[in-house]
C-alpha cells in the first residue's frame, strides 16, 4: 500500500513538472530572446552570449509604451470595479433569491458565453458610433463590461448558490435587508471568488486586442496589446526588440498573478470541499 501511494505521489510530481515546463518554457524562450543583442537572429531556446538590456529601453521608447500602458490601466480601472459590482449584485439575486424567471435569466447569461467577440464587433462599432462613443475609452469600457458580464454573473451565481441557505435565512429572521445580507455577510465570505474574478477580468481587459483596434482608430489612444501589434509590424525582423516589447506588455499581468496567486487559487478551489 505504501509502495502504491509512493508511486502515485511521484507520478503526480512528474506530471506537474511536465505541465510546469510546458508553461514556463515559452516565457523563458521569449525572455532569453529579449536580452539578445538587437538584430540577432533567434531560433528556439538560445542562451545569449552577450546580455543586452538596451532592447527594453528601445522598445519602450520606439513603441511609446508609457502612453499605451496608461491607456490599458485606464480601461481596466473602469472595467474591473464595475464588472465586480454588477456581477456580485446579479449573482446574489440569481443565486439566493427565488425570482420569477430567475432560471431563464441565468440561462440567458450562460448563453452569452457562446457568443464570440468577432461576431458582434462590427455591429457594435456602428451602434457606438451612432451615439458618439467610438474613439473613446468610455465606449471600450462599456463594451468590455458587457462582454465579460456573462461569465462574471455565472461565476458569482455559482458562488452564492454554494453558500449555506441557513446563513441567509438566519439573517432575514434577524431583520436584515437584502442589501445588508449582501454587503455585511455574503461579500466578506466571497472575497476569494471576487479576487479571482477581478484578476481574470483584468487579464481579459488588458489582453483585449480586436475590440480596441476596431473601436479606437486613433493610434495615440491604443492600449498596450494594440500598440504591440503595430510595433510588430514596424520591427518584424528585430526579434530581440519584439521580445522585449512582449515582456513589457506581459509584465503587469505576471506581477498581479505573482502577488495575488494565493487568493487566485483559493477562489478557484472555493467550494470544492463543500457538500
Amino acid at each position: 500500500m505504501n509502495s502504491a501511494t509512493r508511486t502515485e505521489r511521484w507520478s503526480g510530481y512528474a506530471l506537474l513538472t511536465v505541465m510546469a515546463a510546458a508553461v514556463i518554457m515559452p516565457f523563458l524562450s521569449v525572455f532569453l530572446a529579449s536580452v539578445q543583442p538587437a538584430g540577432t537572429p533567434v531560433v528556439g531556446l538560445a542562451w545569449p552570449e552577450q546580455w543586452s538590456w538596451d532592447n527594453y529601453r528601445q522598445a519602450w521608447t520606439v513603441a511609446g509604451f508609457s502612453d499605451l500602458i496608461r491607456a490599458s490601466f485606464v480601461i481596466a480601472a473602469g472595467v474591473v470595479p464595475a464588472t465586480l459590482v454588477l456581477a456580485a449584485s446579479a449573482g446574489y439575486a440569481l443565486g439566493t433569491m427565488k425570482l420569477p424567471g430567475g432560471n431563464a435569466v441565468a440561462a440567458f447569461f450562460v448563453a452569452g458565453l457562446t457568443i464570440p467577440v468577432e461576431l458582434i464587433v462590427v455591429p457594435l462599432y456602428y451602434d457606438l458610433r451612432g451615439v458618439g462613443l467610438t474613439n473613446s475609452y468610455l465606449g471600450v469600457i462599456l463594451a468590455e463590461i458587457a462582454l465579460f458580464m456573462p461569465f462574471s454573473v455565472f461565476w458569482m451565481r455559482t458562488h452564492f448558490r454554494s453558500t449555506p441557505p441557513s446563513l441567509v435565512e438566519a439573517a432575514r429572521v434577524d431583520g436584515a435587508s437584502s442589501a445588508t445580507i449582501l454587503l455585511r455577510i455574503l461579500l466578506p465570505l466571497a472575497r476569494p471568488s471576487l479576487m479571482t474574478l477581478g484578476l481574470l477580468v483584468f487579464m481579459w481587459s488588458w489582453n483585449q486586442f480586436l475590440l480596441v483596434l476596431v473601436l479606437i482608430q486613433d493610434t495615440t489612444m491604443h492600449t498596450a496589446p494594440a500598440g504591440l501589434g503595430f510595433f510588430v509590424g514596424q520591427n518584424s525582423t528585430d526579434i530581440p526588440t519584439l521580445a522585449a516589447g512582449t515582456i513589457i506588455v506581459m509584465l503587469p499581468i505576471l506581477t498581479l498573478f505573482a502577488v495575488f496567486q494565493r487568493s487566485f487559487i483559493a477562489g478557484l478551489l472555493q467550494g470544492a470541499t463543500k457538500g
